[in-house]
């Protein structure tokens, strides 16, 4: 039904204009997806429409409250002609769900299924989906509108999920390899603080033994010095008369035997 014919509150008008702008959106959107061939720039397209039917969905809702707060105001005429307005979007907005579905089938991309609002097991086509919407009665029409759409709620909000999931595992494995990125300095700079201490081990050794070997070369000069004294003194103790041993400094000559003389008494 046109839009110039219906009789509309500004609030109503300007929901409308937003949802007509959303759905010619959505269109062009639709047939730039068809000109892909590439399967990820398909799945980001998939994504932003996905977006805008959600918005589209919140928008009939409003539309919807703004009916019922003004049917007491409204003629009989104008609330039908709002209903039948109302149905119409959303059977437009089923279409368009539709046709992402089949999409999505097409595509058999698990990334663009995490986006999925809510397909059941088995989908019917866009052509289906027209034929079963037109055979619906108004209400039934709108509850299954409804229901589609509190189904794609309830998809995304699964997608947000296994995002931040996704996003939590990430970080938690980020986290991790810093701290055994941490780790492993740290070991590397203990291991040169080893070997550093090695090497100076292995110095104060080399030093420790060159002074070992002196100090065995002294005791060995001491100890013949001490042997060539004794041996002096055992000599000269033996052979006093010996000229050919000089006399140890500090240490006296032997005394001279000494003779008694015996005087005898004259008489």
């Amino acid at each position: 039904m046109a839009t110039t014919e219906l009789q509309m509150s500004p609030q109503l008008e300007q929901i409308q204009g937003e949802i007509r702008d959303l759905f010619r959106a959505l269109s062009n959107g639709f047939q730039r997806l068809d000109k892909m061939k590439d399967s990820n720039r398909q799945s980001k397209q998939l994504e932003e429409l996905t977006g805008k039917m959600r918005e589209c969905k919140r928008l009939i809702k409003e539309f919807d409250r703004e009916i019922k707060d003004e049917e007491s105001k409204n003629p009989p005429e104008v609330n039908k002609q709002l209903n039948d307005e109302k149905q119409s979007m959303i059977k437009e907005l089923n279409s368009y769900v539709a046709m992402r579905k089949t999409y999505m089938n097409t595509l058999g991309n698990k990334k663009i299924e995490l986006f999925d609002m809510g397909a059941g097991v088995s989908e019917p086509t866009a052509d289906e989906n027209v034929k079963m919407a037109s055979s619906m009665s108004n209400q039934e029409l709108v509850d299954h509108g409804m229901k589609t759409m509190d189904e794609t709620d309830q998809a995304i909000e699964r997608s947000k999920k296994v995002v931040e999931q996704t996003i939590e595992v990430g970080t938690q494995t980020a986290g991790t390899l810093k701290g055994q990125t941490d780790q492993m300095g740290r070991i590397v700079n203990e291991l040169d603080t080893i070997q550093f201490s090695i090497k100076k081990a292995s110095q104060l050794v080399k030093e420790i033994g060159r002074q070992v070997a002196t100090d065995k070369c002294i005791m060995l000069f001491l100890f013949l010095i001490v042997c060539g004294v004794i041996a002096i003194i055992v000599v000269k103790i033996v052979n006093p008369n010996n000229k050919d041993i000089r006399d140890i400094p500090g240490l006296a000559p032997p005394a001279p035997s000494r003779r008694l003389l015996y005087l005898r008494d004259p008489q």
